[in-house]
């Protein structure tokens, strides 16, 4: 295990990985797809700078509150590469992905309130679904469970 001082300037991606705790092929993926950068030394080893951990930890969060790697990478993209991401940088994006969450709380609210309705019937028995679904009105609207997408309400 490499010991980083605050000397350091450039982290090997095991470094990388060791002090992200995000897996070395992750960090490579990450990289693949535009959300992280590093350098290539003359043997073609990456080295990242420290700042990157920042990078890396502002992926995580944004993809555990469930923002797709295309609206991370677009962020990203605002600044640039050097640019170390601030807590207020974090605010200001977070602000701009609010209306995105809500929305998908909204989707999963919609879905746990009426997923009983769905599968608790014994999915599709004629009585409930001749209830809530006349008809096939829905199937008209195309295939999928369009009662519990808000587009489809």
């Amino acid at each position: 295990m490499t010991q980083l001082t605050w000397k350091t300037h450039e982290l090997t991606v095991g470094d990388l990985a060791q002090r992200s705790g995000v897996p070395a092929s992750a960090l490579r993926f990450y990289e693949r797809e535009g959300l992280i950068h590093s350098r290539r030394t003359s043997g073609n080893q990456r080295r990242y700078t420290r700042d990157t951990l920042r990078r890396v930890a502002f992926v995580r969060s944004s993809q555990r509150v469930g923002i797709p790697l295309a609206r991370i990478r677009e962020v990203l993209g605002l600044f640039p590469e050097d640019h170390v991401l601030t807590k207020e940088d974090w605010a200001r994006i977070s602000e701009c992905w609010r209306a995105d969450l809500n929305e998908r709380i909204e989707q999963l609210e919609n879905l746990r309130d009426h997923l009983t309705d769905c599968i608790g019937c014994g999915c599709l028995s004629i009585d409930k679904c001749a209830l809530a679904n006349p008809y096939d009105r829905l199937g008209e609207q195309g295939t999928g469970a369009r009662r519990l997408l808000k587009s489809g309400c």
